[in-house]
């Protein structure tokens, strides 16, 4: 049996990826049984539980030494873990976000008083019972929503929190916690997804003068949220970012490069690894690679899209990886899909089929690489 902290600590892995995986059909069914009031919560957890039991198998199946459960407990890659922290409740607004001309399904969260983390969070429950299943088999990442997506507008209440550093100071004292209550349910892989500050770097989102806050500031806040997050962590648990533009049923949110962020958040993040989006132009080129630390985080670069099911050419693959080495050494690289394949219930338009492909692809080509 593997050791699982041993293991860890080489996270983020040659062949990684996002975390989150189509649900099939029969989830679908059960969630919606479940919301007609025709089976019960608990039936609803056990077919959950047969799926992620599934899913652990067949990635294991395909090479990966990191698992997943594919999200499978959730509705949203972020709202399910947001609305669960105290001072937050989730709720239905009058419209949803615009993604590439697509308005997404309508669900957000709010503040509603002073911010805390809850221990009777579901999210740690569901991964001791997902990394029972795991076994030691592979390594169990856990995915949740970076501190950074409290900061999207129209979530803090001015009334509760009229100085944002005020507020700032109650979710990084939240995520420590929540870092802590992780740690002792035997996480030592955490992923941390952020919408939020790929956006802060993005030039087609118009950026209104009339701020409060400079984009500069904002960019500065950031860094200081997670880096006082990450304060004190235990120095066997391994985090990443990933950095998302987006991913809503094989669309997305903005466009943009990293330039903007890179000489901060690239270069002083104290996290072990970034998993970045690198799968078409939208994403710019490898230039603010440069402003990460030689021999610092490892850069997981997200070549190969998870938005549609067609398999990238092996030898283009390799030829991207060969030319981000101009900013990284190769040993600092690994590869990845570019973004999970269902962030939210809805997934994207690939089969089930395809998913593996790309996954076992990413395994291969990895090998290829770095043997």
């Amino acid at each position: 049996m593997t050791n699982k902290t041993t293991t860890a600590i080489q996270a983020p892995f040659r062949a990684d990826h996002v975390g989150s995986l189509l649900r099939p059909e029969n989830l679908h069914e059960a969630r919606k049984e479940f919301k007609e009031g025709k089976i019960t919560a608990e039936q609803l957890r056990e077919v959950e539980t047969q799926e992620i039991k599934r899913i652990v198998d067949k990635q294991i199946e395909v090479g990966l030494e990191v698992v997943t459960d594919g999200e499978f407990r959730r509705t949203w890659w972020h709202l399910d873990f947001m609305e669960h922290l105290n001072g937050f409740e989730g709720y239905v607004p009058e419209t949803g976000y615009k993604f590439d001309g697509v308005e997404t399904e309508r669900y957000n969260v709010r503040n509603t008083g002073k911010i805390s983390f809850n221990p009777d969070h579901p999210f740690i429950k569901d991964f001791v019972e997902f990394n029972e299943i795991v076994g030691g088999r592979a390594v169990a990442k856990q995915t949740i929503p970076s501190p950074n997506q409290f900061f999207n507008a129209g979530i803090r209440d001015v009334n509760i929190y009229p100085d944002l550093e005020e507020y700032a100071k109650d979710v990084i004292q939240a995520y420590r916690d929540a870092l802590h209550a992780f740690y002792e349910a035997g996480v030592r892989y955490l992923q941390l997804d952020d919408v939020y500050i790929a956006g802060l770097s993005s030039t087609s989102i118009p950026w209104r003068q009339d701020e409060a806050y400079s984009r500069e500031q904002l960019i500065d806040l950031a860094l200081r949220v997670i880096n006082g997050v990450l304060e004190g962590k235990p120095e066997d648990l391994v985090v990443t970012t990933h950095l998302c533009r987006g991913n809503y049923q094989s669309t997305w949110a903005f466009e943009g490069s990293y330039a903007l962020i890179a000489p901060t958040l690239l270069a002083k993040e104290k996290v072990d690894g970034f998993f970045l989006e690198y799968d078409d132009d939208r994403s710019g080129d490898f230039k603010p690679l440069e402003h990460i630390p030689n021999g610092g985080a490892k850069v997981v670069l997200g070549v190969v899209t998870s938005k549609n099911g067609e398999v990238e050419g092996k030898e283009a693959i390799k030829a991207r990886i060969q030319e981000a080495t101009q900013y990284v050494p190769l040993e600092q690289l690994c590869l990845s899909p570019q973004c999970g394949f269902a962030s939210t219930h809805h997934g994207n338009k690939l089969t089930e089929e395809q998913q593996w492909e790309k996954l076992k692809f990413i395994v291969d080509v990895a090998k290829e690489v770095w043997g």
